[in-house]
């Protein structure tokens, strides 16, 4: 997805990694820019709304039991190893808790 406007951030890598700033997953310098996309482009805005929406809906209807911590992790986990294979996004801890995220771009060319 694209707005068709130029940003700093292109709006396919804000929208692969909107569970990492909704879950303050990243560096304070990739939250900032995203933070920053979203402010100013309102297609992603709208699908950052949708994505927090759900994670307030997933955590009101499952709050009210708690999971042993266990499962909880590995089903959060899992939950993101499987958004961030489909979005195509690679992310790494190094050491000091500096963290690499790769964004694999495709290009679809439409013929029609």
């Amino acid at each position: 997805m694209s707005c068709g406007d130029p940003h700093e951030t292109p709006c396919q890598d804000v929208l692969a990694e909107v569970w990492l700033f909704l879950d303050h997953e990243c560096d304070q310098g990739r939250r900032e820019l995203l933070r920053h996309h979203l402010e100013e482009c309102n297609p992603c805005l709208a699908a950052y709304g949708i994505e927090e929406k759900l994670k307030e809906l997933l955590a009101r209807k499952c709050g009210g039991e708690q999971a042993p911590n266990g499962l909880r992790d590995r089903l959060r986990d899992q939950i993101r190893t499987a958004v961030l294979e489909q979005a195509e996004v690679t992310v790494e801890h190094g050491p000091c808790g500096a963290t690499s995220i790769e964004v694999r771009r495709t290009r679809i060319e439409r013929r029609g």
